[in-house]
């Protein structure tokens, strides 16, 4: 009984595990602070805090005001491409995580991102 109590559990963890984060596999990954005082950072705190609880179209919004006010911000077109791409609209997704890689080029977290390599193959 306790094994097969294990091997339910050991299952549930590799489905939990592997559920979200879109469907590119690149799990699930974390939303970027923008630079503090840039014109993006209202919105995309927002945008962070409206993602960190599953609102994809609402963080989507916040994220995409805050690549209006910040065109150049690589951290806020790389938000919004985790919100698109968490709203299955991977092609829009593809764009922006295109866009944060050019953008941040000295940015590590977005560099090594798994989900944006994985949109970028």
């Amino acid at each position: 009984m306790k094994k097969m109590c294990g091997i339910a559990l050991a299952m549930w963890m590799v489905v939990a595990l592997t559920v979200g984060g879109g469907a590119w596999g690149g799990g699930t990954a974390e939303p970027l602070k923008t630079a503090p005082g840039s014109e993006a950072e209202k919105h995309n705190q927002e945008g962070i805090e409206h993602y960190n609880q599953h609102h994809w179209d609402v963080a989507q919004k916040h994220f995409a005001e805050a690549v209006k006010a910040d065109p150049k911000s690589a951290e806020a077109h790389y938000n919004l491409a985790l919100a698109l791409d968490n709203a299955n609209n991977h092609k829009s997704a593809t764009e922006h995580f295109n866009k944060a890689y050019e953008l941040g080029k000295n940015n590590p977290d977005i560099r090594n991102s798994g989900i944006l390599k994985d949109h970028l193959k």
